[in-house]
């Protein structure tokens, strides 16, 4: 009799094994990325039970999900980075682009150099890397580099500048004249020079510049254009700054882990985030632009001419989209940002 009841609850518990997972989805993402109101309409849509656990870099993401064990479904992987997660085998092969509300994408995203045609990962956000500058201070031009690696005496002392190793190398290097992956080392020794003399002007490498620049405790920063429309709309004294000598334009996706344990869960909720209505949910919640046609219909008017969004047209072609370099030119970098953060 023992034995029959050890053997009934048995195959009761492997019959019901795969459903501990059912109604949950883990989404791991960048800290302050993701509308409460966008995961309440997902919730109440599929009746699943979504939490969210924050990143600060990709470092630290790429880290953790390369030791496993970390019940995770779904990770944003920034397109500098998402070549290495593609191949590490990290990512699971959803084939997004046969999803329905594929369709809704534009077609300039349909198909990127870091996921050709979207067999891993569905766009969730894209922007540029520039300058915040408070112009009660500082009157002259903002759309330069200079304003952080050469700055002028009113900012002097009160710049911050975030710390990620590609955003700000590769400023430092389409400043001094050079082009994104050089290995060039009279381009890399002018790049590193001009980064170390500057420091000493800076008070801060961190991230949280949004609380510090409305307050002025911060008068200039290297941020993305989302955080600066959040400066803005509450500070309007700070304007946003493209550098005409070369900017970096980044792009966000959602993708499923390799390891996930609610894949289904994880390939519905990429299915909606690609609908126009709940993109626009994202946009307005970030500042940053997304990747999905008719989402304008749901934005308002100051985020559809934000000039944080809307980028001015003689600066238009200064921009790039960054990708990951060669990994013997990407050690070299990583060495003089070493230095940089000493």
């Amino acid at each position: 009799m023992k034995l029959k009841t050890w053997i009934a609850a048995t195959a009761i518990a492997i019959l019901a094994g795969p459903a501990w997972a059912e109604g949950e989805l883990h989404i791991y993402t960048w800290g302050n990325y993701t509308n409460p109101e966008l995961i309440e309409r997902f919730e109440r849509a599929h009746g699943i039970n979504v939490t969210i656990t924050d990143y600060d870099s990709s470092d630290t993401a790429i880290a953790r999900i390369r030791q496993g064990g970390h019940g995770f479904d779904i990770v944003v992987p920034a397109a500098v980075v998402t070549p290495v997660w593609i191949e590490e085998g990290l990512l699971l092969e959803t084939n997004p682009a046969g999803m329905e509300n594929f369709a809704n994408v534009d077609e300039r995203f349909r198909s990127p150099s870091f996921d050709p045609e979207r067999r891993y990962t569905v766009p969730w956000l894209w922007g540029s890397t520039g300058v915040s500058v408070n112009t009660s201070v500082y009157d002259g031009d903002i759309n330069t580099s200079a304003i952080f690696l050469d700055p002028p005496p009113e900012l002097r002392g009160h710049i911050n500048v975030v710390p990620e190793l590609a955003d700000i190398l590769y400023l430092a290097i389409r400043y001094v004249g050079g082009d994104w992956c050089t290995d060039d080392m009279e381009v890399l020794r002018a790049a590193h020079e001009a980064l170390l003399t500057a420091k000493e002007h800076w008070i801060a490498i961190d991230y949280a510049s949004v609380d510090a620049m409305t307050a002025e405790d911060l008068l200039a920063t290297v941020t993305w254009n989302g955080a600066a429309l959040r400066i803005r709309s509450a500070n309007p004294d700070v304007h946003y700054g493209y550098p005409r000598e070369g900017y970096p334009l980044w792009m966000d996706s959602v993708a499923v882990l390799s390891d996930a344990r609610n894949v289904d869960n994880a390939r519905l909720f990429l299915n909606f985030i690609m609908d126009p209505e709940n993109a626009a949910l994202t946009t307005a919640f970030t500042g940053y632009a997304n990747s999905i046609t008719g989402s304008e219909a749901y934005l308002s008017e100051e985020l559809l001419n934000a000039p944080e969004i809307i980028i001015p047209e003689d600066l238009v072609d200064a921009g790039e989209l960054m990708l990951i370099c060669a990994p013997e030119v990407m050690d070299i970098y990583a060495r003089m940002w070493t230095e940089v953060m000493q």
